[in-house]
């Protein structure tokens, strides 16, 4: 792809901002300068120069892709009360969007945090926070709303982890830096709900420095502490940059998870895979899936004898005397078969039984327990 060259000026050189999805050339561009009506004059690295008429709406659709860089990032440390100020503005200016998107995670007895991405309610957390694909999750929004949805797939060797809201949005949401624009010794922001939801104190926001940075991790010195696991961290034009995973031995020593981590798995962890042998989350074990119901072979079919007291089976609606007919799509040929298909699941999995009672088949989808 041809780049302009050069620093951002009204009629001069540009930093790099991609230019064919604008014009079709295949030569390297120098120069532009804006005339009236639109009319561009596009200057090539042989100075050859061509006219185009670009509309204003094409002219930014160019620099969307491309945000300023703050000075104050590639400063030792602020050299005044300006660069303070500027800091400041920066991170105010997108406070209130952020803030909107950033969740509380329930699961079980523990909380972390997440953030949402999509309008439809897709989340980034750390694996270590959802522990598991599949799993039912409450999310607590910013003003206190909560929705439930599941958690999708994970990453147990860097500690990234999807989740999903599956109630109605539209939803609040950030933008993610896919591209890792981020420096070291750049100014970025932290959010979490420490400890758990609160709404009187809503959630908390430490700024800090990017002061390591490896292929999979990040590490800042904003402070962290329980319960922002899995929270966002933004650089200054509030792009989601990094995923809080771990606490250092103080609280200003703490590792993030980058997006250029979640964008290497991304795919296969929207389709809810479990990634990796590492030590972020525990991978489920076969055989540990847990139906609660008994049965019995009887003229060739298979029926239900027992139903546990608060098993899935008896939650999902599985009666005694029901026959049971599939199991995730495949015919069920006696019980020693159906106990071998139950022996391939895990705690969580999700099953589709099929069954038959008075005559009527009737299709249930099942969570198994921990057995």
């Amino acid at each position: 792809m041809d780049f302009f060259s050069g620093g951002v000026e009204s009629n001069g050189r540009l930093g790099p901002i991609p230019l064919l999805p604008l014009i079709k050339l295949n030569v390297r561009i120098s120069r532009f300068t804006f005339l009236q009506n639109g009319i561009v004059v596009v200057e090539s690295a042989l100075g050859m120069k061509q006219l185009f008429v670009l509309s204003v709406l094409a002219i930014f659709s160019a620099f969307a892709g491309e945000m300023e860089r703050f000075a104050f990032n590639d400063k030792k440390m602020p050299s005044g009360v300006e660069d303070l100020k500027a800091i400041q503005k920066s991170m105010q200016s997108v406070l209130e969007k952020v803030r909107a998107a950033t969740v509380c995670v329930e699961l079980g007895q523990g909380s972390g945090s997440g953030v949402i991405i999509s309008e439809d309610g897709l989340i980034l957390t750390a694996a270590h926070v959802t522990s598991g694909v599949g799993k039912e999750v409450t999310f607590v929004l910013g003003d206190g709303r909560r929705v439930k949805g599941e958690s999708l797939g994970l990453s147990s060797d860097s500690d990234c982890a999807m989740a999903k809201i599956t109630d109605k949005g539209p939803f609040p949401f950030v933008e993610v830096d896919k591209e890792d624009q981020s420096k070291l010794g750049d100014w970025v922001f932290s959010l979490g709900h420490s400890g758990g939801y609160n709404k009187d104190r809503g959630v908390g926001v430490r700024i800090g420095r990017i002061v390591k940075s490896t292929d999979t991790t990040v590490q800042t010195d904003c402070s962290l502490i329980g319960g922002d696991s899995g929270g966002p961290l933004f650089d200054m034009h509030g792009r989601l940059i990094g995923i809080h995973s771990r606490v250092g031995p103080t609280i200003t020593e703490n590792m993030h998870v980058p997006t250029r981590e979640f964008v290497l798995h991304w795919d296969k962890m929207l389709k809810g895979e479990f990634l990796g042998e590492g030590p972020f989350a525990k991978k489920p074990k076969k055989g540990t899936g847990f139906l609660g119901c008994g049965s019995e072979d009887r003229e060739g079919k298979l029926v239900v004898t027992k139903i546990g007291r608060e098993s899935p089976a008896e939650a999902a609606g599985i009666k005694v005397d029901d026959i049971l007919i599939k199991l995730d799509g495949t015919d069920i040929k006696d019980k020693k078969h159906f106990q071998a298909m139950l022996a391939e699941k895990c705690a969580d999995d999700k099953i589709t039984v099929v069954l038959l009672r008075a005559e009527k088949e009737i299709s249930l989808t099942i969570k198994l327990a921990e057995r």
